[in-house]
Formats: structure tokens, sequence, C-alpha cells
């Protein structure tokens, strides 16, 4: 049915009280600024800055800046930006963290009430302005979203409605910080190169005590939450700075908070003794049901649509007849190469159907990487990662849920595809939460595995963490601070740095002056002492992680199977010999059913006899 016969029907409407609901999402504040580092890394920025400018007259006094050199918009990316859960990203195959075409929105407006959005691309800059304030004091209920753009060179508007643009920028004039084009256009040039993104929150969410939830102030290098955290809160729940560390399994992109460099990891390189688990399941279904479900739909669309046309060129055919104008065959051409066109993409669709139908069935393979944090020992648990970017932290898992020392300190890490388990909207935890259970079962047992792997509890577990500085029998006591057992410490864990140019991850080689060494924001490859990692042109070293194996213990059910079996296959052979049996040769004594053993099973005794020229064999 076409659209067109739609026309009269319903349309369902975005109210702008949807702005605050949609934000509620995120419980996590710091959740919330993820999701706009998350947009700039899919954008393919190299660099993202954060930071703040003091506004005393807006709420909160000051304004929280997001800026990237990534890809950048023009105006029809920016419009498909206030497309609630449209995403040019979500395709089941992207390693893109962007899924929802939600994250801009509900984070932006859970850290403030509005948002001012500048970007260049193409020649072009475009500003895009979403702010709940606009439509509190107008009144207006459904979302309305200036949308003005510029061409980069001349800064003359690109527009063919000069009225619709100027109402567009009097909006922006009175309702944001920027209140001319010469405003607008300062911004603008904060994006330095031809391309990129700076977003804007302004007029802050705040706490009870009228102060905002943000704090920017204690610590002039980080932003950390303003109330007093609870009693054993992680460091990553307090500080962003702690938090965009580890936001990435394998971080590229370099984050700035406050114009200093946040010391990114790749945790795996920062854990004693790690090694690589590889896991495989079938349990892992909903995702790629979906997917089947969508590919079987996508597949009979395509089908029909080229059933439809292979129709209409042989009807064309036949009523064309002996009709040979050139302008009979250019339409019967036309008709025909619709029809291969049509068809090609219906084979392609069922393709894609079969494979992600044969994908269904065959298992999903993840590897568990575990190692022991032996600088902060307490800080222990499962980094569950989708698609690089982190889901859910310190998760305990097998041995670890009970509070003892077995296999405390050990950290766990694993990055799950998007077809394995889809994420929530608000990046904080899994959509099935069954299946997730499941995979930190799994990763219970590998954890069981690891632990007898290392062989820390043979050799004697408070040895193994004296041996590393932890003198005091209060598990969360950090560890002594004296050189030998800093010394200690470092010799175990090589340093890995990020090269602030071509972006390669170094191992530098271990050298006791560079045990206490504070490295700078701006290290590059020629600052290695490693001549063969010294330039930006080398290749980076992947991470050498032993490869081991679950050694799953039997079950009292399997062992009696086990054992049930064995009975019965000792009566068959009994029964076999109470036969009597003529041996005339040597190979007739070989195919005797008898079995070489130095621990009897069942005692049988036999005799042997002659009868005639045969020799036979007789249990008693």
């Amino acid at each position: 049915m076409a659209f067109t016969n739609y026309s009269s029907l319903q349309r369902a409407q975005l109210t702008f009280d949807y702005l605050h609901t949609n934000s509620t999402t995120h419980e996590f504040l710091f959740g919330a600024l993820a999701e706009l580092v998350d947009n700039a890394r899919d954008a393919d920025a190299t660099r993202i800055d954060i930071f703040t400018e003091p506004r005393e007259d807006l709420r909160g006094g000051f304004m929280l800046c997001f800026l990237d050199d990534g890809a950048g918009m023009d105006s029809n990316d920016a419009a498909s930006v206030i497309q609630f859960g449209k995403s040019a990203k979500r395709t089941p195959e992207s390693t893109q963290i962007g899924q929802y075409g939600n994250g801009l929105k509900s984070g932006s407006m859970r850290i403030g009430k509005d948002f001012i959005l500048f970007t260049k691309k193409d020649n072009t800059m475009t500003c895009l302005f979403l702010s709940r304030t606009f439509h509190e004091e107008e009144g207006i209920d459904e979302v309305i979203v200036p949308l003005p753009s510029w061409n980069a060179s001349t800064r003359e508007p690109i527009t063919d409605n000069m009225e619709k643009f100027a109402t567009e920028t009097e909006l922006i004039f009175k309702y944001s910080p920027f209140k001319s084009e010469q405003d607008i256009m300062e911004q603008f040039r904060k994006i330095q190169g031809e391309k990129g993104t700076l977003v804007i929150i302004f007029n802050l969410k705040l706490m009870d005590n009228g102060e905002p939830e943000l704090d920017v102030t204690s610590d002039p290098r980080d932003i950390q939450m303003a109330e007093t955290p609870p009693e054993g809160t992680k460091p990553e729940r307090r500080s962003f700075r702690a938090y965009a560390a580890v936001l990435y399994i394998d971080p590229r992109m370099r984050i700035f908070i406050h114009g200093h460099k946040v010391q990114t990891k790749r945790l795996s390189c920062c854990l004693y003794k790690p090694r690589m688990y590889k896991y495989a399941s079938k349990r892992f279904k909903t995702r790629a049901e979906q997917e089947v479900k969508k590919a079987e739909h996508m597949a009979r669309i395509a089908e029909e649509k080229a059933r439809e046309a292979e129709s209409k060129a042989r009807a064309l055919e036949l009523r064309l007849g002996g009709d040979l104008t050139r302008e009979s065959r250019a339409t019967l051409r036309q008709a025909q190469n619709v029809a291969i066109t049509l068809r090609r993409e219906a084979d392609v669709k069922k393709r894609m159907k079969d494979a992600k139908q044969q994908a269904l069935k065959e298992p999903k393979e993840l590897n568990f990487i575990f190692g022991v944090n032996i600088e902060e020992r307490y800080l222990d648990g499962m980094f569950i990662y989708n698609c690089s970017r982190l889901i859910k932290m310190y998760e305990k898992v097998g041995p670890q849920l009970e509070g003892g020392m077995a296999c405390g300190g050990v950290v766990g890490v694993v990055d799950v595809p998007y077809l394995v388990l889809e994420p929530t909207h608000n990046k904080q935890d899994f959509a099935d939460a069954k299946e997730y259970r499941h995979l930190l079962r799994a990763m219970g047992e590998h954890l069981v595995q690891y632990w007898k792997d290392i062989e820390i509890a043979q050799k004697g577990i408070s040895k193994f963490w004296d041996d590393f500085g932890y003198l005091s029998a209060k598990w969360h006591q950090p560890p002594s601070n004296e050189l030998r057992y800093k010394r200690r410490r470092a010799m175990e864990i090589p340093t890995t740095i990020q090269c602030d140019m071509c972006l390669k991850w170094r191992t530098l080689p271990f050298q006791l002056s560079s045990v206490e060494q504070e490295y700078p924001d701006s290290w590059v490859c020629e600052m290695n002492p490693d001549a063969e990692q010294d330039r930006c042109d080398a290749p980076e070293q992947k991470q050498k992680l032993p490869l081991s194996v679950l050694k799953k213990e039997k079950s009292q059910e399997d062992k009696q199977k086990e054992l049930t079996e064995k009975i019965r296959h000792q009566q068959e052979k009994l029964e076999a010999l109470q036969k009597t049996t003529p041996i005339r040769s040597q190979a007739d004594l070989k195919k005797l059913p008898l079995e070489v053993t130095t621990r009897p099973v069942l005692e049988v005794s036999v005799t042997l006899s002659f009868e005639g020229p045969a020799l036979c064999l007789r249990s008693l």
C-alpha cells in the first residue's frame, strides 16, 4: 500500500517533556558524560577536550564543553541528530558504540537543561540548538530545534528561506549564552581544523542544596561527583578522569580534561600474570534470533519486489510483441534492468539471511582475560565491555562473591560483541539479564581455573601479597611505598604508553630509574628507549598472552555414568570368556577379548584343556 494512503492517519508526536523523561535513563551521571565521548570516538576523532567555561549568569555557574576533531557534520547530518531512535551507526556488524541515535540527547539533557552544538564539515558550519528553557518560556509542547548553517569560507548563510534562518538565529541569540553572530563565529573558531564538533551544555542540573552535581573546582585536572561518595566507592564512580581511563578496552582517541591528558589504560597490560581463556557457548541467542528475523523479513520483501519487477518485464515484453521501435526497446530494456537489479538485491538479502541462520546454530566465541591487580588489590572484579565500550565494572564472580582471599585481587576483562549481548540504552547494563548471568557464571568458572593455573594459593596467599608490599592484614590498605616494593611491582608490570602522534601503544623496557617517573602528556615514540620501537612507523607490538583452557571437573552424575559403563563393558567381556573358544593358532589367541591391566577389575579363573587337536579356553 502506498505511503500516501496513510496521510489521513494520526501521527505520534514527541513532546518536549520527553526530553527530560529520556534523560532519566542515566542514573550514573558519568555515563551521561561518556555518551558525548562515545560520539567523538564514533566520529573517528583522535582527540577530545572536555573543559568548563565559567558563566555566573547561568544555572550551575559554568558551561560544560566537549570539543573533538572528528568527522564533523553537514546540515543533513546534523538534522539526523534530532531524530530520536535513528542512527546511521546501527548495524549488527558495526564496531561503533552508538546504536540507538539517542546518546547525545539523553546524555546532554541529563547533565543540563540546554545544549548547543557547533560543527564543521565540507566547508559548511552548522549550529544545532536544543533547549528545554526555550520550550518552557515560550509554552511550546512539541520539540522545535533551530538548525542554521553558514558557508565556512564566506560566513554567508546557507538557506533558501532567509525568514526561517532569521527566526532560528534570533532564538539562539535569545535563549543561548551567545547573543550575536560574532559570538557564534567565535565558537566555530574553537574547531581549529576543517572538521570537528563542539557541544556546549548549560543551565546544569543541581542537587537539593542548590549546587551543581559536578565538582569542577576541587581538582583542576578532573571532573568529580559533587556529593560525598559512600565509603568504599570505587575511583571510577568518583572521578571522571579515572572512569575515562578505562572507558575503552583498546583506547586510541586521546582524552583531555581541563587541558590535561587522561592516561588511558589497556587493562590487560596493567595486570600481573595475565592469561587468556577462549570460551564458546550456544546460550547467547537472543540478539542473533532478532537479527535472523530482520534478515528473513528483508529477504522476503526483496524477493517480492524482484518477482514483481520480473513479472512486469515479462508482461511488457509480451505486450510489445513485434514492436521493434527504438522507444519500445528502450522501455523494455529499462524494465529488464530494473528486474535484474532487484533480483541481485534479493539474492544478496537471501545470502545474508542464510548466513545469519547458520550463525545462529554456531556457538558464540569470547576471550576472557584474567590478571592480578598488584597495584591496588582491592580493586578487583570483572570489567565487561561491549564493542570496546565499558558497560559493567567490578562485577564479582565465582569465589569473589564469598569475600575471602581466594581469587582476591583478580581482574577479568571481556569484550562482548553486539551480536552476542545487547547493552541497554544508557550503556550501563545488558538488555537480556538471563544471558548476562550466564556470562558471569562462565567467567566465574574460568576465574577458578585461572587461580589454579597461577598457583598463588599453593605457594601461600599471604606470602604472595607480602612480597608486593601488602604488609597490613586489612585488605583495603594500599601497598607499601618503600622503593624496594615499588620496584618489585614495577618489574612485574611493564609500562605501556600511547604515542601522542601516531596513537600506537608502546611497551617500555624496565629501567630502575623509571620506577617513580611521570611521563609527559605529549609522549612520542622517539622518547622510547627501545631502539626497535622509537619511531612512529614501527608496527605496534601485540600483547603476548599465554592461552589456557578450562579443565572441567566431572560431576558426580558423570562419574556414576562412567562407572556404570565400565561395569557393563567388563560384564560383556566376562560373558565372552564363559564361551568355549577353540584356539588353533597365535592369531586366534589375539582375537580373545582379554585386556591386559595391572589393576584387576573382575577376578576370572580360567583353565586350559586339550580337546582333540585344538586348544580350548574355559572359565571356572
